[in-house]
């Protein structure tokens, strides 16, 4: 559902959600991550997070890079995506039929080697989650790919799920509905699918990388 944005307008209930977590609270949701089998960490800019990527990719690689506000105004899509150093599922769906190829497009995003994206809530307790209305990105993220990244502003920590449920229907469908009528004429957006990651039980399988920027919705 976070897709690129442009400008799109803020009220004051909205922007509650867009302040930067203080270091307690990134420290005691880092440390509930890890309890739930996700290995974070925690950077100060959207530059030291695109290193901080490319530090975890290995060479050669094969990368899906998920549709995303954050990853867009980090830098990161458009470095992947130059780099000839990985394998791109992105580029290869983009030079797929969409109508004779469904399906391959489909299994091909599914379970890619890695997958980037990020996510619209982390709450205090370690717990993760994404929004979606096509639910896309959920195969990958859930169980399909080997490997994810996720790049996430800290003001995306959240006391509970409660509040993270609220964050999303509040602060992150209204932005989303907003771009989607301006990118596509559509009346707007819809929470179709939600994905709650409660624990990781495969070994450093996800990496979420923390910036201290507000960075996407």
């Amino acid at each position: 559902m976070e897709k690129g944005r442009g400008k799109l307008q803020k009220n004051e209930k909205m922007k509650k959600w867009d302040i930067l977590a203080d270091r307690k609270s990134v420290e005691k949701t880092m440390s509930a991550l890890k309890q739930n089998g996700i290995k974070s960490y925690f950077v100060k800019n959207k530059n030291d997070a695109k290193e901080k990527v490319f530090e975890l990719l290995p060479e050669k690689a094969e990368i899906m890079n998920m549709t995303s506000v954050t990853l867009d105004e980090t830098g990161i899509v458009e470095a992947v995506l130059n780099s000839e150093k990985y394998r791109h599922v992105r580029k290869k769906i983009e030079a797929m039929n969409r109508e004779t190829q469904k399906r391959e497009i489909q299994q091909i995003g599914a379970a890619p080697e890695w997958a980037i994206g990020s996510v619209h809530a982390v709450t205090e307790d370690g717990k993760i989650l994404i929004a979606s209305n096509t639910g896309s990105q959920l195969p990958a993220y859930a169980y399909g790919a080997d490997k994810i990244i996720f790049v996430v502003g800290t003001q995306k920590i959240v006391k509970n799920l409660n509040d993270a449920m609220k964050r999303v229907y509040e602060h992150t469908l209204p932005l989303e509905s907003e771009r989607a009528k301006k990118a596509y004429g559509v009346e707007g957006s819809f929470i179709s699918k939600i994905l709650l990651i409660n624990k990781e039980i495969k070994s450093e399988r996800i990496h979420l990388i923390f910036v201290d920027e507000v960075l996407g919705y």
